[in-house]
This record gives C-alpha cells, structure tokens and sequence, in this order.
C-alpha cells in the first residue's frame, strides 16, 4: 500500500551500480529519508537491496535544507510527502555514495556546529573520495572507528 515512484531502473539495465531514495513522513513534519543499493547487472553479488545509510528527526533537521537543495538540482521534491505512504525514487551513483557518507557520519553526532563542519566537508569531496570513506564504513570490522576518523579529519580543532 506504499507509493512508488521508479524511473525505470527496472526496463534499461546498465552497466552501473541501482542506487534508490526512500523518503517516508513521519509524526508531523518529520521525515526519514534512506538511501538503498538494487540488485543490477553491475553488482552481481547484490540479490536484494542493501541497506547502505538513513537519517531522520533532528539532524536531518539540521541539514535538511542541504538536502533539499541538492535534491532540487535533480529534480526531486520532499516537500509533499504524502502521510503513511513512501516514495522510492532512483539516484544515481555520485548522489548515492555522498548521502550514504553524509547520513552514516551524521547519525550518531550532537553537536550542532560539528554536524554543520562534516556536512560541509562532505559535500565537498569528490566522488572517489566519498567513495573510498563510505567503503570503508560498511566494509571494515570496526565502522565506528572509520567515521569517527572521518568525523575528526573534518571538525577543525578549537586553537
């Protein structure tokens, strides 16, 4: 009984890797939104969708305008989020991998000038870069140390 809206990733298969967007409203205004790698010809390995990343209530707060912003530049609006139902929308590879590494780095944080100072080193790393450290946090034994390391090269320290 969900809503879904796909830009047929199904009907052309490629040679790259199926990223998906799913966006789900919350209690009032808040949302959750989560990124998910699809099973595809490049990614044989891959039999059901994978979970890579989410983020909802307060720090997508924070940097939901960034969000926005980057989803309008692809022609994707959160705004009307219907109630109850989810909207899956096909992403991809680039906008994937940054908003994995954003919402995996984010989750844990409370700091509301350090959530701003990762945000906008994520933002900045190249494709490559992004996808070197969102590697490393799923694929390594102790992901928490990844992120963390990742978190601490982006905070520039008090002098």
């Amino acid at each position: 009984m969900s809503k879904v809206t796909h830009l047929s990733t199904a009907k052309h298969p490629s040679a790259l890797p199926q990223y998906e967007m799913r966006a789900r409203r919350l209690s009032g205004s808040d949302i959750e939104v989560e990124i998910w790698q699809l099973p595809a010809s490049a990614t044989p390995h891959i039999r059901q969708p994978t979970y890579i990343a989410g983020l909802r209530g307060r720090n997508l707060s924070l940097i939901e305008h960034r969000l926005l912003r980057r989803l309008k530049q692809s022609r994707i609006d959160l705004n009307n989020l219907p109630t109850f139902d989810a909207l899956r929308i096909a992403v991809d590879e680039e906008m994937a991998i940054s908003l994995g590494l954003l919402f995996r780095a984010l989750a844990p944080m409370r700091n509301r000038e350090h959530i701003v100072a990762v945000a906008e080193g994520i933002e900045a790393m190249t494709k490559e870069e992004a996808g070197y450290w969102l590697g490393m946090a799923m694929h390594r034994k102790y992901p928490r140390r990844v992120l963390m390391a990742l978190r601490f090269l982006l905070i520039e320290p008090k002098l």
